[in-house]
C-alpha cells in the first residue's frame, strides 16, 4: 500500500466490490485507456445499483474525499481517477434495454457503445455513438458525443431523452425537456460536472445498412487526397456520408501494402449510411485517386463500430481545432506539419467534417463549436514515455500552426487539460455563465470537478 494513501472504511449498505490498494484485482481496476494516467485512489467503489450509487456518494462527501466516477475510461484527462480519493465505479451498471416500437434505448451509467449498439443491432436500429465501441455512453453523451453518424443524426446528445442522475446530496432526479429542464440543457455538453449518470434514454433510428470504405496512400499523396475530400463533403456530399481523412501509420493488416507497412501513410475513412453500392458511388472521386491499399465492407453496425477500436495500454495526448473554412494554405499546413514534426506511432493526425445535422442544432445546446465545417484533431498515442514530449509538442503545435483558420471554439471531448480559457471556449462565454448557474443550483460544492470543471456561480 502507497504510505501516501490512507486506508477507507468500508461504505455502509454497499452491494457492490470496495476496493483498496493491496486488493488483489485493485490494479486492474484503476487501469484507464491512457497509461499515462497513473493514480491510486484509497477506494474504488464497483457500484451494481443506483442505491450502491447513492451510498458511494454520500460517504464521499461525508468523508471529504475527491470523487471520481469510472464509466468507459476513455477520457485522456484522467478524470475518472483520484489521486487518494474515491472512485464511483459504475461499469457493472451496464444493462441495455431497446423498446423497438417507441424506437428508444435505455442504458445503464456504466455501458460502453459496444453495449447499447449490440442491443440495438437485432432490430437494425442505432444511434449516433462514439468511433469506437469501448467509450463510455455517459462521458460521450454528457460531453457532446461525435460519431460517425453525426451528420446525418447529429450528436449523442442530439438523440439523449432522459438523463437519471444522483447528486452530491444523494438525490436521484431525473433530467429531461419536461422534469428539470435546465439541468437537461447543462447535461448536452456540460460533462460530469453535475452528478453521476446512473441511466441514460436515447432516441433511436432505422440503419438497416451500414458501408465501411478505409482508401491509403503514400503521405506525398496528402495534399492531393485532403484537397479532393475537402471538395467531395464541400460540394455537396450527402449527410449520410461520415468518415475524414488522416495520416496514420501503416498497420501490419492483409489490406495494407507491404510498401506501405510501418510507413507515415495517408488513409480516407468513409462510413455510409447505406449499401457497398452507396458507398461507392457517393465516394468515387476518393477512389479515383488511385488508392494503393483499400478496405471496402458492407457490416452491421455494431460490427462496424468495433472495427476500428483503438488498442488500450498507449499513452495519449489529445487535442483539436475547429475551422469554418479548409482553404489550400491551410491544407498545406495540415500536411507540413505531418512531414515535419515527428507523428508517434500509431498515433493519427485526423480532419473531420461536420455539418449537416450537427449544425443544425448549433443553437440549442451550450455547444458553439459545432457550427464549424471542419475538426482537426491530433490523437496521439505511443508506447514508450521517453516519447512524452515530441508527441505532446506535435499535437499543440499543429493546433497553433492552425489558430489563424479555428473559429476558437473546441470541443471538448477531443482534449485534454489546456487551461480555464479552453474550457471557456468549448461553451462560449453566455454559455458558461449559464452552465456555471446551472452548477450553481444542483452541485454548489462542486463535488465533482475532476473534468473540464465548470465552477458553480
Amino acid at each position: 500500500m502507497s504510505d501516501t494513501i490512507m486506508p477507507a472504511k468500508a461504505i455502509g449498505g454497499f452491494g457492490g466490490a470496495q476496493l483498496q490498494p493491496g486488493d488483489p484485482a485493485y490494479d486492474e481496476a484503476r487501469t484507464l485507456f491512457n497509461s499515462m494516467v497513473d493514480k491510486r485512489p484509497a477506494l474504488i467503489a464497483q457500484c451494481e445499483s443506483v442505491a450502491d450509487v447513492v451510498a458511494a456518494v454520500e460517504y464521499g462527501v461525508d468523508q471529504g474525499l475527491e470523487i471520481a466516477v469510472r464509466a468507459g475510461g476513455h477520457g485522456v484527462t484522467g478524470a475518472a481517477l483520484s489521486e487518494g480519493g474515491l472512485v464511483i465505479d459504475v461499469r457493472r451498471m451496464n444493462q441495455a434495454e431497446v423498446d423497438p416500437d417507441a424506437r428508444t434505448v435505455k442504458v445503464g451509467g456504466g455501458a460502453i457503445w459496444a453495449d447499447l449498439d449490440n442491443a440495438c443491432q437485432p432490430y437494425n436500429l442505432a444511434t449516433t455513438g462514439g468511433r469506437v465501441s469501448t467509450t463510455g455512453v455517459a462521458g460521450l453523451t454528457l460531453g457532446g458525443g461525435s460519431g460517425w453518424l453525426e451528420r446525418k443524426l447529429g450528436l449523442a446528445c442530439d438523440n439523449l431523452l432522459e438523463v437519471e442522475l444522483v447528486l452530491a446530496d444523494g438525490r436521484l432526479v431525473t433530467a429531461s425537456e419536461t422534469s428539470n429542464p435546465e439541468l437537461f440543457w447543462a447535461l448536452h455538453g456540460g460533462g460530469g460536472n453535475f452528478g453521476v449518470a446512473t441511466s441514460l434514454t436515447f432516441r433511436v433510428h432505422s440503419l438497416p445498412a451500414t458501408t465501411l470504405a478505409m482508401l491509403f496512400w503514400p503521405a506525398s499523396a496528402g495534399p492531393e487526397v485532403f484537397r479532393a475530400y475537402r471538395d467531395l463533403i464541400e460540394q455537396g456530399a450527402p449527410e449520410e456520408l461520415g468518415g475524414g481523412t488522416l495520416y496514420l501509420t501503416g498497420p501490419p493488416e492483409e489490406f495494407m501494402p507491404a510498401h506501405l507497412q510501418g510507413e507515415l501513410i495517408v488513409g480516407s475513412a468513409a462510413v455510409m449510411m447505406g449499401d457497398e453500392h452507396e458507398l461507392r458511388e457517393v465516394f468515387q472521386p476518393m477512389f479515383d485517386l488511385a488508392p494503393e491499399g483499400a478496405l471496402v465492407a458492407e457490416m452491421p453496425y455494431a460490427e462496424l463500430q468495433s472495427a476500428l477500436d483503438d488498442p488500450p495500454g498507449y499513452r495519449n495526448y489529445w487535442s483539436a481545432a475547429h475551422l469554418n473554412t479548409l482553404p489550400d494554405e491551410a491544407i498545406d499546413l495540415f500536411c507540413g506539419r505531418a512531414s515535419a514534426m515527428p507523428m508517434p506511432s500509431p498515433s493519427q493526425q485526423a480532419l473531420l467534417p461536420w455539418g449537416g445535422a450537427v449544425a443544425r442544432e448549433a443553437d440549442r445546446w451550450p455547444l458553439p463549436h459545432r457550427s464549424a465545417s471542419w475538426t482537426v484533431h491530433p490523437f496521439g498515442l505511443w508506447p514508450d514515455p521517453d516519447q512524452d514530449t515530441v508527441g505532446i509538442a506535435w499535437a499543440r503545435d499543429l493546433v497553433a500552426e492552425l489558430k489563424p483558420f479555428s473559429t476558437g471554439a473546441v470541443y471538448l471531448n477531443f482534449i485534454g487539460d489546456e487551461g480555464r480559457d479552453r474550457v471557456v471556449a468549448g461553451f462560449g462565454q453566455a454559455n458558461y455563465d449559464r452552465l456555471t448557474r446551472v452548477k450553481g443550483e444542483f452541485d454548489p460544492g462542486n463535488v465533482f470537478h475532476l473534468n473540464h470543471n465548470i465552477r458553480p456561480a
